[in-house]
């Protein structure tokens, strides 16, 4: 289904240079519980369907949709995304830890303690091209906070490549999506119960420091900071009030856009990295760019991204 001429406010006339002349909003399958946490994976799409605890495989052929189930149970897996090594890596919502589930199906833990204590509930999840995962840990799969909260925070943490494991922020409410710059110096990390998204300055160590707010997402409407991209631009696309804000580099507001159901979270994909993807609550929608996303699952996007050609289109 085709939904031509899609609500836009535009709020900066730069947002042109990145909408397509006549935008339209695809709904390419529908009839799930709550969808979130997709990722691209080279002619395919994965995502979680949180309450039905499983993990969908999404593949748009010539003869329409097909929908199949990745992976299941799952401990309600909520955010994924892929690896320079073409692993995924799950956020287990109830599970209450970090998976890997290698390219022949083999699964283990990656993060499910920090000290000694469990995690809280894994939301969502972001790689660096030094093999580094960070990922987010608020609370939003415990039931009951006062028995299962073991952390003292709803923190932000780094696995090294070695697997070693730390707290790298921790002063938020409920830290949710997070995203690096294209040169991976800035990490994005939005907090769903302050309404905004905040910067880091992401060290080669993978520390973090320097946060500072670089948006707030505020209204009347439902919605609130939750999925977050980055495209090779820097501009980020973040979900909010009504659907989702897109914001330049510097910060600045430059369009909203509200898809018919309000989504949840993004990937970018297609072989050209411009279609972003978003998980809408029982549906999956696309829109088309005119600026390609970051892609994931790419060993070093700094060393091989922008492909030949589109270096001009990423500036």
């Amino acid at each position: 289904m085709l939904i031509e001429n899609p609500v836009i406010e535009i709020i900066d006339p730069a947002a042109r240079d990145i909408l397509p002349g006549k935008p339209v909003i695809e709904q390419v399958a529908t009839g799930f519980s709550f969808t979130e946490g997709p990722v691209w994976c080279g002619d395919y799409l994965i995502f979680s369907d949180i309450p039905m605890n499983r993990i969908v495989r999404l593949t748009l052929t010539a003869r329409g949709p097909e929908v199949t189930t990745h992976r299941t149970p799952t401990g309600h897996s909520n955010g994924l995304t892929m690896d320079g090594a073409g692993r995924l890596i799950i956020c287990q919502h109830s599970g209450r830890r970090v998976t890997i589930e290698e390219e022949d199906g083999t699964h283990y833990v990656l993060a499910d303690s920090y000290e000694g204590r469990r995690l809280n509930s894994p939301n969502d999840v972001v790689t660096r091209s030094d093999g580094s995962v960070y990922f987010t840990d608020p609370t939003f799969g415990l039931k009951k906070h006062s028995l299962w909260k073991e952390q003292p925070c709803c923190g932000i943490y780094r696995v090294a490549p070695d697997g070693e494991i730390r707290l790298v922020a921790e002063d938020f409410q409920l830290p949710n999506g997070l995203a690096f710059t294209p040169d991976e110096k800035v990490l994005y990390i939005n907090d769903t119960a302050a309404g905004h998204i905040r910067a880091f300055d992401a060290a080669e160590d993978g520390s973090l420091s320097n946060g500072r707010v670089f948006a707030e997402l505020r209204g009347d409407e439902p919605g609130a900071p939750d999925g977050m991209k980055v495209d090779t631009r820097g501009n980020v696309y973040c979900t909010g009030p009504g659907g989702f804000w897109i914001f330049d580099a510097a910060g600045k507001l430059l369009a909203r856009v509200k898809p018919p159901e309000l989504p949840a979270n993004f990937a970018w994909g297609d072989a050209d990295w411009k279609t972003l993807y978003m998980t809408a609550r029982t549906s999956i929608y696309r829109m088309r760019f005119k600026v390609p996303g970051v892609p994931v699952g790419v060993m070093n996007p700094i060393a091989h991204w922008p492909p030949p050609g589109e270096e001009d289109a990423a500036r």
